[in-house]
């Protein structure tokens, strides 16, 4: 059995007296793939806030690469969590070059001027740009990269922290097809590494996760519709109910995929 990298127990997640989530209880095990699912306002970003110790639980109990979260330091821990998403590609500069952004990834900062990197820093991160099919872009200006182009340099980035857990907030948003399933490869390909770290991926369609996803969590309204292995998860009644319309959801290739099997 995996080591845990992520444990939920119980935890909720409430604001001016309203729950957004839960009670959620979830244990991520190390080199994980888990998807994340639901309708819009279910829950999703929230509960992606907590993993990344970006907000305490309102109560439960949460341990994030071990810390547990209102007994450490939140700066700290966030510094050991990759993270992959709008919201973090828009606080970086666009006009630096990918291998730059790529660099800033070591501790987490936002900026490369902020720190120094030796000959063999920049060799790495020149090696993660090939690794995600984007070492052409190495000496590219970040804003001038397309936006395929960009979620895979920041998993280039969050990688060459050597971080243990990855958090894509729906990384294919704006992308279009032949970049979608180049994020999709390159998710396959980070899979498939020894060190890959445990993964927590916020997706609204099936068609944008990677055949590794090994679990998924499904939530409606705040709660916790369905939880566990990918295959029993991912499945027509799950879905259905967790969407609220009838879904039916076919498997290829490791792929999924799904639609509504009537008008609503």
């Amino acid at each position: 059995m995996s080591a845990a990298v992520v444990e939920l127990s119980g935890v909720t997640v409430e604001v001016a007296a309203r729950r957004l989530v839960g009670p959620v209880t979830l244990s991520v095990g190390s080199g994980e793939h888990w998807a994340l699912l639901g309708p819009n306002g279910a829950g999703k970003t929230t509960l992606l806030s907590l993993i990344g110790a970006v907000r305490h639980p309102s109560a439960g109990e949460a341990t994030v690469l071990g810390e547990r979260l209102g007994h450490t330091d939140l700066r700290a821990l966030r510094a050991r969590i990759g993270a992959v998403g709008q919201s973090v590609a828009g606080r970086l500069p666009g006009h630096v070059t990918a291998r730059e952004i790529v660099l800033t990834g070591r501790d987490g900062i936002l900026a490369p001027w902020w720190a120094s990197f030796d000959a063999a820093e920049l060799r790495e991160a020149g090696e993660l740009l090939e690794h995600f099919h984007c070492g052409h872009v190495s000496e590219q200006s970040f804003e001038s990269c397309s936006q395929g182009e960009r979620q895979r340099v920041l998993l280039a980035r969050s990688l060459f922290g050597r971080h243990g857990l990855l958090l894509l907030d729906e990384p294919a948003a704006g992308v279009d097809l032949p970049g979608r399933e180049a994020l999709v490869g390159a998710l396959d390909t980070l899979a498939a590494r020894a060190d890959a770290p445990a993964v927590v991926q916020v997706a609204h369609t099936l068609e944008e996760l990677p055949a590794a996803t090994s679990h998924a969590v499904l939530l409606r309204e705040g709660r916790v519709v369905a939880s566990g292995p990918a295959g029993e998860v991912l499945a027509d009644a799950p879905l259905s109910a967790c969407f609220g319309l009838a879904v039916r959801v076919e498997r290829s290739s490791g792929r999924y995929s799904a639609r509504a099997t009537a008008s609503w």
